[in-house]
């Protein structure tokens, strides 16, 4: 049997630091699910209201340290890569990283015993690995039926009824819960990069992702430019988006996390409240509202 040692890149005295970091993160996710899955009750016994955004004040200082960076560092930074950059190489690097991310959801559709799609997946991951050079082209989706799908151990444990918990802004990554934050750390371990120890490549690559990430969020700045509060806005699109994922676009009724839809649904109320002033600033289309809201839930991976 294979040990961790044994692979490569990985030196035989980091396998002890290897699984007490596993350790650790089973340890918080353990955490995750006991902390969602409290419920507080009032004098009468009936449930507490609970409240999508108890840390507000801390998260927007955090949302405000990371609009700053993305201002002056990676906005421009994008601008330069899409303006400057072929189409042809942007479009192979975004499929590059696209089919980075299979590894991630083919372990968690398993997990969700979506063994159809994870078999799809698996497909995809291994047709574009092979004929379509590492992912650079993405060869799967030329009429094979096999169509792509996005998981993440944050919709995994969703599925299996751990609720969001509190919003939470993270610096540097932007929009989270407290079910999706641990989450994250999770699929760290399942991107190939993790494993890659080489050096400077590793960050040169992270770097490229990130950047290729933020291309593709350039075309929604003016629409967060008009919203009445942006913070607000980002949240409650988080919020109902990661919904969304969890049920697969059909989210139940009284069943299951039931704590999503209560708070997705007072997001909502409050993101369709009017303005105090609705001079100050319009209210952007549905449709980019819907737009956005895709955008912000793939902010986690």
């Amino acid at each position: 049997m294979a040990r961790v040692s044994d692979v490569p890149g990985i030196s035989r005295s980091a396998s002890p630091l290897l699984l007490s970091r596993l350790a650790g993160i089973f340890t918080a996710l353990a955490v995750t699910a006991f902390l969602g899955g409290c419920a507080t009750t009032q004098a009468d016994g009936t449930p507490r209201p609970r409240n999508p955004d108890p840390f507000e004040r801390v998260n927007r200082g955090v949302f405000k340290f990371n609009d700053t960076l993305d201002r002056y560092a990676l906005r421009p930074a994008a601008t330069i890569y899409r303006d400057y950059t072929p189409k042809i190489v942007q479009t192979g690097v975004g499929n590059f990283f696209d089919n980075l991310g299979n590894p991630t959801t083919i372990i968690n559709q398993f997990l969700q015993g979506k063994f159809k799609q994870g078999a799809q997946d698996t497909g995809r991951f291994l047709l574009n690995t092979t004929l379509g050079w590492g992912g650079v082209i993405d060869v799967a989706s030329g009429g094979t039926n096999l169509p792509k799908h996005n998981e993440d151990s944050g919709q995994t444990l969703g599925w299996w009824g751990v609720p969001p918990g509190p919003f939470l802004v993270l610096p540097f990554l932007g929009p989270a819960t407290l079910r999706d934050a641990p989450a994250r750390v999770a699929d760290d371990f399942t991107q190939p990069f993790r494993w890659y120890n080489a050096g400077s490549e590793r960050w040169i690559s992270l770097g490229l992702s990130f950047l290729d990430r933020r291309v593709q969020y350039l075309p929604l700045d003016k629409t967060l430019a008009q919203t009445y509060d942006p913070y607000v806005f980002v949240r409650d699109a988080y919020l109902q988006r990661r919904l969304y994922l969890v049920f697969d676009g059909n989210p139940p009724q009284g069943k299951l996390s039931g704590d999503d839809a209560d708070w997705a649904e007072e997001a909502l109320r409050e993101s369709e409240e009017p303005a105090a002033d609705e001079g100050d600033a319009a209210q952007p289309p549905a449709s980019e509202i819907r737009a956005t809201a895709r955008i912000c839930a793939g902010m986690h991976s």
